[in-house]
């Protein structure tokens, strides 16, 4: 049915124009003020509901200005838009003609009204102007007050001074003391203890005193009289204060990361695997929380680097990383609608004893594997088994050692040709597969199993160092991968988890995919434990096969089958001699490994976490796959306290399935949640849109970071390119968050009024 334009002398309809029309306000009195606008007296005594279900008026009585087109198919107004442009007196050059849309004929007193009402807008106008002027022009007064002194301000200028180039060191990673620095106040400090001299150590100058001189040399007035007359040998700044300078700026960017996290509401807790740290930093549980920011765009950000102790338990632990996220950041665990942790070795077991504590006092926290990480390659990393832990730890031992430089890698390259000389793409791929980070890999035990013979005759070749290119590091590094490699123990426990989890790299895969991926990823679940309960119920065919390719792979590296040499602490010497290498290996290999898969796929896939995976039908593409037939209500009951208008949900989701269904054959229909989330109109939609954003902050779903790497990324290359002994907790939080906007005026003003609050608290330690 067309729309036809309510104002006077105006012919317009929608089926005969591009014109966008708009339905009269809801709003009474802005209604009331489009009626007197339109000279119309029989819409007087209409109601603004009956004006917004039956009338329109067309583009063209409004000032351009108060038109915004947010995309080519679609136009709206201002919220403050009032028609004022209409056709008044064309119908007086026809009196004759009939007229439906009679206009109201403006009585003197009507004149006086609108008169008053005009100048009472542009009064308001003028105070409220004049309102914000004297608001900036008291903060600005208030900036500029008279209280400060001139030494006063000349002390905020010194510390706006120091905190500047402790955020320019942060952001670029150089340490407030190098290597070399403190290599050189260690050896003079012991010198002089053993020859019992005690005079000051020598003067080291440090990389903060450094570009503190350069700021002075560029000419910074403020360090040039504070520090123009100091002796060349002494420190502007004690290590102490830099130290405290430092944690003070780190705070301060964590303090602005949680408050965006405060405003988005949900959260998920993101933990990576165990950094270690230097001198009393110890060993450190990086900490990362997700969320949608007030621009609809996901976001994942370390917010803290944690200390733990070597001795920690996991209840407590738990306990500690609770009271870490509410009393410490202030963020209610209510809102954590995600949890992931990625770990290896023995804390892996501890972490997910963490994780399992969190969801059963918080069972909307759901436990999920994380993004970034493979999932094939995360549940390895957790079977309890030494065997599996030796694997995963060799894999990235070996993919460390390739990496660290180039003459490794072409060594490999080397070792590959000569072996596939009769395939040459397979060698080429192989080549790819070595300088791929292992870690997103999905068939990352083909491919190491397909390369344990090339790695073997590699390490070898290093070993032997017959030219003498490789250093003494390199030679005795090659030699105990070799070793390892040579060991018919790790030929046997890789093939095994190469087979094992062949049955969920698809769908590992999916999940790392697009969004319509995800969705079919979650609705295949049954499917895989249905493999995998098959293997179990034939556990003993699908050993014999897999321990005969092991067998068969280690006699072309000159391996013999054998059972490990920790059996002897296994079984009495009386059994050693009858235990077989298959049965052993099917005992305490296989069999373990398929229960572990089996449960853990269970464990983290659980019944909240595959009902928010289907609900990824909200997303348009999606629903437009299944043929706009889905049933997003039965599965978002748990996330109702989570929407702006929960009753409203089945009515709001149906109009979202017919609008994107009798959308034109020109739209596209949008792909991920961030692309959904980017659309003008979904804030019509709000329990959508509340749902959408609850949906995107768990960890299983793939961050859309575009060209900028993620924190977890910017971890990673922090660790690789930082020497252990230069590393620092809040050093490394102001470098992975060098992209985050800081107030540095704010900045100098904490420091400079609560310095004893600010500088001297401790960090949180999970104990």
């Amino acid at each position: 049915m067309p729309n036809f334009c309510a104002a006077p002398n105006c012919t317009r309809k929608s089926t005969q124009s591009n014109l966008a029309f708009f339905r009269f306000p809801r709003d009474p009195e802005r209604c009331r003020l489009w009626v007197e606008n339109c000279r119309r007296a029989d819409l007087e005594t209409k109601t603004s509901d009956q004006l917004n279900k039956h009338y329109r008026l067309c583009a063209k009585h409004f000032e351009p200005a108060m038109i915004c087109k947010t995309s080519p198919y679609r136009t709206v107004l201002r919220e403050t838009a009032i028609p004022t442009i209409f056709d008044l007196t064309s119908h007086l050059n026809n009196p004759h003609s009939r007229h439906r849309k009679r206009i109201k004929e403006l009585t003197e007193e009507d004149i006086r009204r609108i008169k008053e009402r005009r100048l009472e807008s542009s009064i308001e106008q003028l105070h409220s102007k004049k309102d914000k002027a004297g608001v900036v022009e008291e903060v600005e007064a208030g900036v500029e007050a008279p209280q400060l002194t001139p030494e006063q301000r000349e002390q905020q200028e010194y510390v706006k001074s120091l905190l500047e180039t402790v955020l320019l060191m942060g952001r670029q990673n150089i340490p407030l003391r190098s290597s070399i620095h403190r290599q050189e106040e260690e050896g003079e400090e012991e010198r002089k203890e053993e020859e019992g001299e005690e005079e000051e150590a020598a003067f080291v100058q440090s990389n903060f005193q450094a570009l503190l001189e350069a700021r002075l040399s560029s000419g910074d007035e403020v360090l040039r009289g504070r520090f123009e007359g100091a002796a060349v040998n002494e420190d502007y700044c004690s290590a102490e204060e830099q130290q405290r300078l430092l944690e003070f700026c780190a705070r301060g960017v964590q303090r602005n990361l949680l408050r965006e996290v405060r405003d988005a509401s949900f959260f998920s807790l993101v933990t990576d695997d165990v950094v270690e740290f230097p001198g009393g930093g110890g060993a450190r549980l990086p900490v990362f929380l997700r969320f949608v920011d007030a621009a609809s765009a996901l976001r994942e950000e370390l917010v803290e680097l944690v200390a733990l102790e070597a001795d920690a338990e996991p209840t407590a632990m738990a306990e500690r990383l609770e009271a870490l996220v509410t009393e410490h950041w202030g963020l209610s665990m209510e809102h954590c609608r995600g949890q992931a942790h990625a770990s290896s070795g023995t804390f892996a077991g501890h972490i997910k004893t963490v994780a399992s504590r969190l969801s059963d006092k918080y069972p909307m926290a759901v436990h999920t594997p994380q993004s970034s990480c493979a999932l094939n390659v995360h549940l390895a990393n957790c079977v309890p088994l030494a065997a599996v832990r030796a694997v995963m730890a060799t894999l990235g031992k070996v993919h460390s050692f390739l990496r660290s430089t180039p003459t490794l890698q072409d060594e490999m390259d080397r070792v590959i040709g000569i072996l596939f000389q009769g395939s040459p793409e397979k060698a080429e791929g192989l080549r790819q597969a070595c300088r791929c980070c292992w870690s997103d890999m999905h068939n990352l035990f083909e491919v190491a199993v397909e390369l344990t013979e090339p790695l073997m005759l590699c390490m070898d070749s290093l070993y032997e160092n017959e030219e003498s290119m490789c250093s003494d590091r390199v030679t005795s590094d090659a030699f105990f991968i070799s070793e390892v490699l040579s060991d018919f123990e790790f030929v046997v426990t890789l093939v095994i988890l190469k087979n094992t989890l062949s049955f969920t790299r698809a769908f590992g895969k999916n999940l790392q995919g697009e969004t319509l991926d995800v969705f079919f990823a979650a609705n295949s679940l049954t499917a895989v434990l249905h493999s995998l309960n098959e293997v179990m119920d034939n556990i003993e065919v699908y050993h014999e096969f897999w321990f005969e390719e092991a067998v068969n792979l280690a006699a072309t590296m000159g391996i013999s089958a054998c059972v490990p040499r920790v059996v002897l602490l296994k079984k009495p010497s009386a059994d050693i001699g009858e235990m077989q290498p298959e049965a052993y290996f099917k005992e305490y290999l296989t069999l373990p490994i398929m229960q572990f898969i089996t449960q853990e796929v269970k464990d983290i896939f659980s019944e909240n976490h595959l009902k928010a995976l289907k609900c990824l039908s909200l997303v348009p593409a999606v629903m437009g796959q299944m043929k706009f037939n889905t049933s997003e209500e039965s599965h978002a009951h748990g996330y109702r306290a989570d929407l702006p208008n929960p009753d409203t949900l089945p009515a709001e989701l149906h109009c979202w399935r017919i609008k994107w269904k009798h959308r034109g054959k020109e739209v596209r229909l949008p792909a991920t949640i961030h692309e959904t989330l980017q659309l003008s109109d979904v804030k019509f939609f709000p329990n959508v849109n509340a749902f959408l954003k609850v949906l995107s902050t768990l960890p299983v779903l793939r961050l859309e970071h575009g060209s900028r790497q993620t924190a977890q990324q910017r971890l990673q290359a922090y660790l690789e390119h930082t020497p252990v002994d230069c590393r620092c907790p809040s050093m490394a939080l102001l470098h992975i968050n060098y992209h985050l906007v800081t107030d540095l005026d704010q900045m100098v003003e904490q420091y400079t009024k609560q310095p004893s609050e600010e500088d001297h608290s401790e960090s949180d330690t999970l104990t």
